[in-house]
């Protein structure tokens, strides 16, 4: 792995800097309010949003959720395409944890040299992988 080339944002991080940005530690809202900085969002947290959504875990998101791309755009946020690469990866990863979203986002994050913006512990589980707080 080489130099990191930007941020990638955990689903939630992204929901929190539209509609709560209060929640947004310090240091991650640094990064994500400047218009210069290189963020980017997966494929996989707009299914994410839009799945969790629908079956009721995210009712208040309807906004997020019908002006997606427009939220990203207006961000100045990179859409990262998911790819069989990351995918593999993401299957191979030795994590005791399950959730697919989750381990989407490691397997971009690290093959892509993003640090994740995450408020989930569960990913400093993963030594190889950059996160901030």
């Amino acid at each position: 792995m080489g130099a990191i080339n930007g941020f990638l944002l955990d689903t939630h991080t992204l929901l929190w800097s539209v509609q709560e940005d209060h929640k947004l530690s310090p240091h991650a809202r640094a990064i994500i309010e400047p218009l210069d900085s290189k963020l980017f969002v997966s494929a996989i947290s707009a299914f994410e949003i839009g799945n969790k959504f629908r079956i009721g875990k995210l009712p208040e998101y309807r906004y997020v959720v019908e002006n997606y791309h427009e939220i990203v755009r207006k961000l100045g946020v990179f859409e990262l395409p998911l790819h069989s690469a990351h995918a593999f990866f993401a299957s191979r990863i030795e994590w005791n944890h399950r959730d697919p979203f989750d381990r989407i986002l490691a397997a971009q994050a690290a093959s892509e040299n993003l640090t994740l913006i995450t408020n989930d512990a569960k990913f400093s589980e993963l030594p190889w992988l950059s996160t901030l707080w």
